[in-house]
């Protein structure tokens, strides 16, 4: 992917979340991913595909189980009396 590709992903990620904490960055070494930040944390890749002579931009978003709040504990539902049966 070129310079110019990543800094338009970049700028169009910005205005569509409505945030500058989102960077894409370049890889160092040829053939490594392209890294979407997010406050300085990675958090997916972008891949191009050139398509039909279309072009096209994919995020892909890791989140990591360890990552995301305690999950809320389930509460169970007050038993409720079946409806009855008319004859």
């Amino acid at each position: 992917m070129t310079k110019s590709e990543i800094e338009r992903v970049q700028a169009y990620l910005r205005r569509l979340l409505g945030t500058d904490r989102v960077s894409i960055i370049a890889p160092r070494q040829a053939g490594m991913s392209v890294e979407v930040e997010a406050g300085g944390e990675v958090i997916g890749t972008l891949h191009r595909d050139a398509e039909d002579g279309e072009v096209s931009y994919a995020v892909h978003l890791t989140i990591l189980e360890e990552d995301l709040p305690p999950a809320a504990r389930a509460t169970p539902e007050p038993a409720s009396a079946a409806p009855k049966r008319r004859r």
